[in-house]
């Protein structure tokens, strides 16, 4: 296994859930990070902003840099991506976390919603790996990945919230695509999604609430699944769909009550599997 001391990584959505555990994760090892993320000041329902998770990754022995950004705009991205290069020299690392969530059916989803859930989750995914991709050709050991779930067409994904799969898949369409046009790079292209609800702002507020947090993970399985991902060999390791609890088996790694929010409930299995 391979280390991400000094590796410079991206991250969207790092001010709070699974992508600050996962800049905590790759801050232990002595990471530097990108915090790319909208919440510039406290928020009434969101835990966290991107200047807190900046001083918390810095104490756990990483270092990072605060980029306001809202991925929806180019110039916005564009900046971050420049003061990332011109802290740290490069970017080795993408992942493309932030995520925007609406679970209305056809028929009621607002078409600003619909809109936002695109721009956010498919534009702002490409945007991203466009913008950061000539930085990656220059990494060791380059990855993007990509926080989306396996591909599947059976329409039982899609019946019930069609707007919200398509902007989810569109994420994992990008890993598939980016995977072959990128492979003679050495671009590792990939994408991870959990087994299980994972404890974050999004389920509390959107998706069931405190009852459902408590059959949930806590997001440092992800950020645990992620780095065994990111510390492989980019030319050996792209094109996958991977589940957090899988890649940790694979590892070795089989107790799994630590990541679980209440180890007495049992765990519900996530929205796509």
């Amino acid at each position: 296994m391979g280390t991400l001391k000094g590796k410079t990584i991206f991250i969207t959505g790092a001010s709070r859930g699974i992508g600050k555990a996962i800049a905590l994760r790759a801050a232990a090892d002595g990471a530097n990070i990108a915090v790319v993320a909208k919440t510039k000041d406290p928020h009434p329902k969101l835990p966290g902003t991107v200047y807190s998770a900046v001083e918390d990754i810095k104490s756990t022995g990483g270092n990072a840099i605060p980029c306001i950004t809202d991925i929806r705009f180019q110039e916005q991205v564009q900046a971050a991506v420049r003061a990332t290069v011109d802290k740290f020299g490069g970017i080795d690392i993408l992942i493309n976390n932030a995520s925007a969530i609406n679970l209305s059916p056809t028929l009621e989803i607002e078409m600003k919603r619909y809109d936002l859930m695109f721009s956010v989750n498919v534009r702002g995914t490409f945007l991203c790996s466009k913008l950061c991709i000539p930085y990656l050709r220059e990494a060791e050991n380059p990855h993007i990945l990509n926080m989306s779930p396996p591909l599947n067409m059976d329409p039982k994904w899609f019946k019930n919230n069609l707007s919200y799969t398509m902007a989810k898949y569109g994420m994992s369409m990008c890993v598939l695509g980016m995977a072959e046009e990128f492979r003679k790079d050495g671009i590792a292209v990939n994408a991870l999604w959990p087994k299980t609800p994972i404890a974050t702002a999004a389920v509390r507020n959107l998706l069931g609430g405190e009852s459902t947090v408590k059959h949930s993970r806590k997001p440092e399985i992800v950020a645990d699944a992620a780095y065994l991902i990111l510390t492989k060999s980019s030319r050996e390791c792209t094109g996958n769909f991977f589940i957090d609890e899988e890649i940790l088996i694979e590892h070795g790694i089989t107790k799994f009550e630590k990541y679980s929010v209440d180890p007495n409930t049992k765990l519900y299995l996530d929205f796509f599997l």
